[in-house]
């Protein structure tokens, strides 16, 4: 495989055209980061108020990945991302031609739909590529996706700054003039027109194979009634996330005691609502009107279990990248411009690094001890990031050695970071063939409840040196424990290492494709 990746035909063409589209969906997820600084002083805005706008980037993406996941099942990838693309340029136009903080809150929160595109990738490349490939497969698209927030926070302040002498440019402090309005618009009108080339380029599956969907996408179905109870009790942190960004924007002042009232409301009726789908769907087997066979039955342990692992490792590049170039300027007074770039290195190990965890995980022999060993040095290489306050001070300031040591430092933790990431989804689409779209959705999912949950502790920790060793040290003790469960509850996955998905026979004809 890695000697025909580089080919534009069969299999290999729908991964290409797959990353990349998520790759021009996190190009627009993610325009904001680099940006920040500049739209916070056009607007006046406070640090709670930019902060808040963080949050909300990623706040819809919890649900939104989860009926993206149920859509995928049904519609299939093709249609599903299609759609996904053309409507990133609404949340963009939104933003570019904000007028108020209102204004902003609404354009980041629509904004927050599009990240969820990564779920869909993961489901088609499963439909192209065998178990023994899939983490490979599923390393380069999500690898070379994610290098999206890192292409972002390399070219659109210089993009907007070359853009200057259109009208909308604005004067930042200390700095250039910059057109922040039509570099945002522009990044979703370009994956709009991707989405349009993507529906006419691509096919769901290879000929002669068969899309297999769920009996009813309405909720995840489980084999056992043990599981149905977990199922309900995860689902409780993807409506509970979303409360915790509710009280973030009552604090800021976007909602008032009434209208806070009445969101939470709608979020107990949308988890209640929720669970009565996955009653629906599972009804026949909480009565024992159903009973599975062994070899038909998954545990939803090891969905929880994945669930988790996502938490602690997307969810802390989601949160990692939105505060690490403010992270870089405050600690060692750089420019904006510089310490976007060198807090870009984060995201560039996505080149490789993810499809580095999934061809760890292919190779090794274990998915499972792969996931444990990297989640722990991850844990890991968040503390050490942790004491970069520290060992400036000891090493008597900021200059260019203990700039570069830092980078150093943030690109070893990135690796383990990403390289878990890849390592997640490497086992998602081995639990259960029929509701991968479902599984990657909520795994997926609660990597924006961590994301979420970072940020909001990031937006309590003081400013500065003290703020920056807690929110890192945090992130690493999580990391910590989850590599714990992976290692004494993750169990390896059925045809882990097989030739073909489960159900399936193999045949792989001279254009590249899997067919089964």
């Amino acid at each position: 495989m890695l000697g025909e990746m580089w080919s534009f035909r069969g299999r290999y063409k729908i991964l290409h055209m797959t990353w990349f589209a998520f790759f021009l969906s996190f190009v627009v997820w993610f325009n904001l980061a680099p940006l920040a600084t500049a739209i916070r002083e056009d607007f006046g805005l406070e640090v709670g108020q930019i902060r808040t706008i963080a949050i909300c980037n990623v706040a819809l993406t919890v649900p939104a990945r989860v009926i993206i996941g149920m859509l995928l099942d049904k519609y299939g990838p093709r249609l599903t991302y299609s759609l996904l693309l053309m409507y990133a340029a609404i949340p963009c136009i939104i933003f570019a031609s904000a007028q108020s903080f209102n204004q902003l809150v609404i354009g980041r929160l629509l904004m927050g739909i599009v990240g969820a595109g990564f779920v869909i990738g993961i489901r088609m490349t499963a439909e192209w590529f065998p178990p023994k490939e899939i983490g490979l497969a599923e390393g380069i698209y999500g690898g070379w996706g994610n290098f999206g927030s890192a292409f972002s926070a390399f070219t659109l302040v210089g993009l907007a700054t070359a853009l200057n002498f259109f009208p909308g440019s604005f004067q930042v402090s200390d700095g250039p003039l910059l057109n922040w309005r039509i570099v945002i618009a522009a990044t979703g009108i370009i994956a709009a027109l991707y989405g349009c080339l993507y529906y006419f380029s691509v096919q769901d599956t290879p000929p002669g194979k068969v899309y297999q969907r769920p009996p009813s996408t309405r909720g995840m179905e489980v084999t056992t009634v043990r599981d149905f109870w977990g199922l309900l009790l995860m689902n409780l942190p993807l409506t509970g996330i979303l409360v915790v960004l509710s009280w973030r924007l009552k604090k800021v002042g976007f909602l008032n005691e009434t209208t806070f009232g009445l969101v939470i409301a709608g979020l107990v009726a949308l988890y209640l609502f929720q669970a009565y789908n996955c009653w629906a769907v599972n009804k026949d087997l909480l009565s024992g009107a159903k009973r599975y066979p062994a070899e038909d039955r998954y545990k939803f342990k090891q969905v929880a279990i994945l669930e988790l692992t996502y938490i602690v490792n997307f969810g802390s590049e989601l949160a990692v990248v939105s505060m690490l170039p403010t992270f870089f300027e405050g600690t060692f007074g750089l420019s904006k411009a510089l310490a976007g770039m060198l807090a870009a290195s984060y995201a560039f190990m996505n080149l490789f690094a993810r499809p580095s965890g999934g061809l760890i995980s292919d190779r090794l022999g274990s998915r499972k001890t792969t996931m444990g060993v990297l989640t722990l040095f991850m844990g890991i290489g968040y503390l050490v990031m942790s004491s970069i306050p520290s060992i400036r001070d000891a090493l008597g300031g900021g200059g260019a050695f203990m700039v570069g040591l830092a980078v150093i430092m943030t690109m070893m933790c990135s690796f383990f970071v990403q390289a878990g990431e890849g390592s997640t989804f490497a086992i998602v689409p081995l639990v259960k063939r029929r509701v991968t779209g479902q599984i990657a959705g909520n795994v997926g999912a609660y990597g924006n409840v961590g994301a979420v949950a970072y940020l909001t502790l990031y937006s309590l920790v003081p400013e500065g040196d003290i703020g920056n060793i807690i929110f890192f040290q945090t992130l690493g003790v999580a990391a910590i424990i989850v590599a714990f469960l992976c290692f004494f509850i993750l169990e390896e996955p059925k045809g882990s290492f097989a030739e073909a998905h489960e159900g399936e026979e193999m045949s792989v004809p001279a254009d590249g494709s899997y067919v089964s």
